[in-house]
């Protein structure tokens, strides 16, 4: 009986203990981003499609804020024209030339209507050509963006470039 007791009592100390720590809302993945004020976790995607990368027998990519800067001009462009297209501000090729991105390799998928990184990232990695974009071969680095725009169509407009330099 005492070891039960006592057993009881160490567990409500536990608890007590676990009620001083502050857990996120929810996870970045999570995140709706078709709300105002809303920021994507961009080292939260990184890590989602370095693991994803990995299973697939891959190298991790990290953030790139020249990346992320270009990934979010490409999705406001799109979403400023109501137009999810790749070259709405030009080819990927040009418009990193124009930036001066020293890229050897690079490659870019857009969408548009996913609320959440998780939707995004699930209609990539179920599309094969975006699928293939995620799981290129020597690419190291990523920019990531979601533009909310509320008068459009589709809410959010999002870009991925993955590259080398």
């Amino acid at each position: 009986m005492k070891r039960a007791t006592s057993a009881i009592i160490g567990l409500l100390l536990l608890a007590g203990c676990a009620g001083d720590v502050k857990l996120p809302d929810q996870p970045a993945m999570y995140v709706d981003m078709a709300r105002p004020g809303a920021t994507l976790d961009t080292v939260a995607a990184a890590t989602m499609i370095s693991q994803y990368r990995q299973n697939n027998g891959l190298g991790a990519v990290v953030v790139d804020p020249e990346l992320t800067r270009l990934a979010e001009q490409q999705s406001q462009a799109m979403a400023a024209r109501n137009k999810m297209d790749h070259d709405v501000k030009g080819p990927l090729e040009k418009r990193l030339g124009a930036s001066g991105y020293p890229a050897t390799l690079a490659v870019e998928n857009v969408s548009a209507g996913y609320h959440t990184l998780a939707e995004a990232f699930s209609g990539w990695r179920d599309s094969p050509p975006h699928k293939a974009n995620m799981l290129k071969n020597g690419v190291t680095k990523l920019g990531i963006a979601a533009t909310y725009a509320p008068n459009t169509k589709y809410k959010v407009f999002w870009t991925l470039i993955l590259a080398s330099t």
